[in-house]
């Protein structure tokens, strides 16, 4: 089956075959590239999704549930599958892109050739077929005119009016038309075996030739469409493999989530180690009659002394709150980078533990490093000591006292932290929690006294509470928050001797009728806070606070709530359960 045989006049119609057959493969080509850009980009977007669902840096501490844990596992698997779409596009450039570049200017380049090739041909053969058709006209008018001399010779043959010399020059003029006639009949035999021949050769030799190229040309475009199009296939097909391990991974990634362990991590996490509170023992009013009487003559006394002329407490002699339900005392520490005490005295009991254990972990793997680089440079020193080609020794001196110099700083660290931590494992945890201490701190009906400047002498915190005699209140209630909020007067003294009123003054709070404080800012409840005794208030989760006094280092915010009923509530909840924004 050949073009050359079997189309041999079909000529234009293989030529424009040819062309649209390139214009094919170039148009696959084109959708190759429109497909390589879907892929590139594809893999883009891929990526940028990646990134911006990639935990930030203060989700870190999220990332120990596995759930969390699996969506960075699911994460990576997807960035791997944006590198499989990357190579699908690379692959798609180079193997298939520009291999149907080069195959269709080789195409075009040999087309245009056979064409050339097969338009010379036709031109040879019109140019022996106009020369043919030449010869036959010019046989035909010396035909014809051998006849009308020869028909003239007769005509003057026959008449005796003519002269012989007459008759002589028709017999000349005929002889001379059936030579022309003669030469012009063998011109045209000779012009019409050459085309003859050259026509034979043109459609049996030459023509088929030309044409058979073009056929080879097409069959090798159509043949390599083929290969592009399995290749392209190849492609995908050879990611296939790591496309189906990503998937694999995300479901395995899904399968390693487990509920129950994210459930205890979220113990761990905010467990505070502190007891649900006791019993509220019963109070017996008809017991603290005569007690009444003194605390009013006592808080009509130091009201005179110690209120404004609008009622509130003087500005010089509330200077800072004290310690709150007899267990927080002031600490002096200094905070960390995140704005929490040194000995993470201002976190629940459970969670200072965990807080004291990872950083003894942190500073022993820094104290084995550090120790591991002193030995290094021990050891520099001694072959620098024993070949002096090598190096100074003096050198290394510097660099040895430094790290000695780190490394005892980060031993004193740690004693001081396994100091913390074993204090922190002394403390009873129920005498932590302050819903207990407000019942433990009832006595006979009344709230026992508190320091009087609410600290300890100790700057670390470790459970005790120690008494300055000589500042301490008797017998009634100097808990800061106690009755806050109400319209009555509760004053510091059972009514004994007023010698120590004016310490009494500097440092404890009162209640009083007094105007509101200026809030310093909001605060939203992280968790639900029950209030089992005056002074706290309750709230609820998510709930909207003013901020009226800030943590003065004991665990405790005052914060107000507003109210259709009395105007607003007053109280003290735990710095622990709120989240604040103070004003600028």
């Amino acid at each position: 089956m050949s073009w050359g045989i079997e189309l041999w006049d079909q000529y234009d119609n293989l030529a424009i075959h040819t062309n649209k057959g390139i214009e094919f493969l170039d148009k696959y080509a084109n959708f190759i590239r429109d497909r390589l850009a879907i892929e590139t980009e594809y893999a883009a977007k891929l990526r940028r999704l990646v990134k911006n669902y990639q935990p930030k840096k203060k989700e870190e501490e999220d990332n120990e549930f596995t759930s969390w844990q699996a969506f960075r596992k699911v994460l990576n698997e997807i960035s791997d599958l944006a590198g499989q779409r990357e190579v699908v596009a690379e692959s798609l450039q180079l193997q298939i892109i520009q291999g149907i570049s080069l195959l269709s200017k080789t195409l075009r380049e040999e087309r245009k050739k056979c064409l050339s090739n097969g338009t010379i041909l036709h031109q040879n053969l019109t140019t022996q077929l106009a020369a043919l058709e030449r010869a036959k006209r010019n046989y035909e008018k010396a035909y014809r005119d051998s006849e009308k001399a020869v028909e003239n010779y007769k005509k003057a043959d026959m008449d005796l009016n003519l002269s012989r010399a007459e008759v002589e020059r028709y017999k000349n003029i005929m002889t001379a038309k059936i030579q022309q006639s003669d030469d012009a009949k063998n011109e045209y035999a000779n012009q019409l075996q050459k085309s003859n021949n050259l026509q034979q050769q043109h459609y049996h030799e030459l023509l088929p030739e030309v044409f058979n190229r073009l056929q080879e040309l097409d069959e090798k475009r159509t043949r390599g469409i083929r290969e592009f199009i399995i290749s392209a296939a190849d492609v995908e097909s050879s990611v296939a493999p790591i496309i189906a391990r990503c998937l694999e991974g995300m479901v395995k990634a899904g399968e390693s989530i487990n509920e129950k362990e994210d459930s205890y991590k979220v113990i761990e996490r905010y467990q505070s180690g502190f007891t649900p509170p006791g019993d509220i023992p019963f109070e017996d009013l008809s017991k603290m009659d005569t007690l009444d009487t003194s605390q009013e003559s006592h808080y009509n006394h130091v009201q005179s002394s110690h209120l404004t002329v609008k009622g509130t407490i003087s500005a010089n002699k509330i200077k800072k709150r004290v310690g709150i339900f007899n267990i927080f005392g002031s600490n002096k520490n200094s905070l960390t980078a995140d704005g929490q005490k040194e000995d993470f005295s201002d976190l629940p009991p459970n969670q200072r533990r965990k807080k004291l254990q990872a950083k003894i972990a942190e500073l022993q793997q820094k104290i084995q490093q550090e120790t591991a680089a002193r030995d290094g440079l021990m050891k520099m020193k001694v072959v620098y000591e024993a070949n002096s080609s090598l190096g100074n020794p003096m050198t290394v001196e510097g660099q040895l006292n430094e790290s000695e110099h780190k490394l005892e700083k980060l031993k004193m660290d740690l004693k001081k932290y396994q100091g913390y931590l074993e204090k922190a494992n002394q403390i009873p945890i129920a005498n932590n929690s302050p819903q207990a201490n407000r019942t433990h701190s009832m006595n006979n009906g009344h709230r026992s006294s508190r320091h009087s400047n609410g600290s300890t002498e100790d700057n670390n915190f470790d459970g005790d509470f120690h008494p300055d005699d000589a500042g301490s209140l008797s017998s009634s209630s100097a808990s800061p928050e106690s009755g806050l909020g109400t319209s009555h007067t509760s004053l510091p003294g059972s009514g004994h001797g007023s010698t120590h009123e004016n310490a009494i003054g500097e440092d404890a709070y009162y209640e009083t009728e007094m105007e509101p404080l200026q809030p310093l800012g909001t605060c939203r409840a992280l968790y639900p806070f029950e209030a089992t005794s005056e002074g706290s208030i309750p709230m609820n989760e998510g709930e909207e606070l003013q901020v009226i006094e800030i943590d003065q280092g004991d665990g405790w915010t005052r914060v107000r709530r507003i109210n259709n009923t009395n105007g607003w509530d007053e109280g003290f909840v735990p710095t622990s359960y709120i989240e604040c924004t103070l004003y600028a």
